[in-house]
């Protein structure tokens, strides 16, 4: 199954960047290689069930089983310990990410209230792309009535792009609403 974006890629964007950065060969052309979807949940350490729903949540978003992250350092203060489950993660590749990614992009955002785009600055230098999003509920998987608590999450896009320019280029062409 080839998905629209994987079509839109060979078709429309990687020409597109052939033409604009003049690479000398097609596999210097950027592309996407992962997308990972992180979910911290603060009160995991006092509450299973919360790790849970955020799991389940984090599987229905995704199309994949979500892995936990444990807490790498004790730290006093927030009563946590090493090892301690904090949150939840996935890491998509392939056709999982491409469908993912045009759900984001056509969907899911749009249903953001007051969206306006997201930022085109949130490059951290490598040509690597971090969105932030406060609640869930913007996924159509996602039962209002069913959820029992909102809960934000980080989605990173990983490029092959050298450099934030390329990157930016590559997401737009893809169909990343940028604010203006």
């Amino acid at each position: 199954m080839a998905s629209r974006l994987k079509e839109k890629y060979t078709k429309e964007v990687a020409p597109a960047l052939m033409e604009k950065f003049t690479y000398k060969n097609v596999m210097e052309i950027p592309k996407l290689e992962k997308v990972v979807i992180n979910m911290g949940i603060g009160n995991a350490k006092e509450n299973a069930k919360e790790l849970e729903a955020a799991i389940a949540e984090l599987e229905m978003i995704s199309g994949q089983k979500p892995v936990t992250t444990k807490a790498k350092k004790s730290v006093a203060n927030f009563k946590l310990r090493e090892g301690m489950p904090v949150g939840a993660k996935v890491t998509l590749r392939g056709d999982k990410m491409h469908h993912f990614v045009d759900k984001l992009f056509n969907i899911s955002l749009p249903r953001v209230r007051d969206f306006r785009g997201v930022n085109p600055n949130s490059f951290d230098g490598r040509g690597n792309y971090a969105l932030g999003i406060k609640e869930q509920l913007i996924y159509p998987e996602i039962e209002y009535d069913k959820v029992d608590k909102v809960r934000g999450m980080d989605i990173i896009f990983v490029t092959s792009a050298k450099n934030d320019e390329q990157a930016r280029e590559l997401l737009k062409l893809l169909g990343m609403p940028y604010s203006k």
